[in-house]
């Protein structure tokens, strides 16, 4: 069996949603989009069960899925429905839903539905993607809590463009248009992303949803939480599956991009872009041989890259190499190769996955 493997601590995502919880002013809804940004939804929603105050998802289907696993408890569609015939199961599921524009709103009020829905009204206070805008907000609540379709605990959210940027004015110039297009609107609120409660700690969110944090990494440059830091909750790693001795002078890899200037010792790693490890991550790139950081060498192939073992005298094959994970971090590589953590996550594909125990 190739030996590629993604191994997922489950206890480690528990230990990160109960720090981010810390860090809420109330509830928080576990992000599980998008496979739980690629570390399996369900595994995650599971082992998160008993202690989150509910999900998030981008899309029906998502939410589908975690019904169809046993997952009770509330789940939020973030980006609504997307046909006006999907409210029907929206209702039969008792899932909460995204309202963000016109047509979803018109469809709302003229569905005939079995029971009220719970509705997350989204406002574009500044991020322009969707949402309504700051002046057309009070009305489009009005029409909502006049209508029998829609229960009465509106949610008033919306999403920040840049959080993440602490010397940027744009969080705190979007939460008080926010505000003040809200005033006097008696209802929870929900505008903290992961970046947003690390970096915005004096904004309040009645709701929160954390995201990225949740699996480990870290969404804003310089933030620390002292001992009680964010765990990584994804290892991908490998094997070396061959050695290769390399004189002065010598290339390795597709375009000769990295050649020796002295002689090495390259071990070739069973794992490659098709696996989700990011082709542009350039030659020095941190990777771990046996739990000794090392480095990337020339370019990455579909299936297999190859890593510096020179000073490694023990590092052959069969030798563990982490791409990412405890002592690599996903935040470093993701950087060499000019790309976020999150892209990383949810590209990574075709590996074996692997479940610790809740109680490990």
């Amino acid at each position: 069996m190739r030996p590629a493997r993604a191994l997922i601590n489950l206890q480690a995502l528990r230990h990160n949603y109960l720090l981010a919880r810390k860090l809420c002013a109330d509830k928080a809804l576990a992000v599980v989009k998008a496979d739980a940004y690629g570390h399996g939804a369900v595994a995650c929603a599971q082992a998160l069960h008993d202690i989150a105050d509910g999900f998030a998802v981008s899309c029906l289907e998502e939410a589908l899925e975690l019904r169809a696993a046993g997952v009770t408890l509330p789940i939020v569609l973030l980006e609504g429905f997307f046909e006006k015939d999907e409210l029907a199961q929206i209702i039969e599921h008792n899932l909460w839903c995204v309202v963000h524009t016109d047509w979803q709103l018109e469809a709302l009020e003229q569905a005939v539905l079995a029971q009220p829905l719970t509705v997350w009204l989204k406002m574009d206070s500044g991020m322009h993607r969707v949402g309504f805008s700051p002046t057309e907000y009070r009305s489009v609540w009005q029409r909502l809590h006049a209508s029998a379709n829609v229960a009465s605990s509106i949610v008033l959210m919306t999403h920040f463009a840049r959080a993440d940027e602490q010397d940027c004015a744009s969080t705190q110039q979007q939460f008080q248009i926010f505000k003040q297009a809200t005033a006097g609107i008696q209802a929870p609120i929900s505008v903290c992303n992961s970046p947003a409660l690390l970096a915005w700690p004096d904004i309040h969110s009645d709701w929160s949803r954390p995201g990225i944090i949740l699996y480990g990494s870290q969404p804003v440059a310089g933030q620390r939480l002292g001992a009680e830091q964010f765990q990584p909750v994804m290892t991908l790693e490998s094997k070396i599956i061959a050695v290769r001795e390399l004189a002065a002078g010598e290339p390795i890899g597709y375009g000769a991009s990295f050649i020796a200037s002295q002689p090495m010792r390259v071990g070739i790693v069973a794992i490659g872009y098709a696996d989700g490890y990011p082709r542009h991550a350039p030659s020095g790139t941190p990777i771990a041989v046996d739990g000794c950081i090392t480095q990337l060498l020339g370019r990455v192939s579909m299936d297999m890259l190859a890593v510096d073992v020179t000073a490694l005298a023990g590092a052959g094959v069969g030798s563990r190499v982490e791409l990412w994970g405890n002592t690599v971090s996903i935040d470093h590589v993701a950087a060499a190769a000019g790309t976020i953590s999150y892209e990383l996550l949810c590209n990574v594909k075709r590996v074996h996955y692997e479940y610790s125990s809740i109680n490990a």
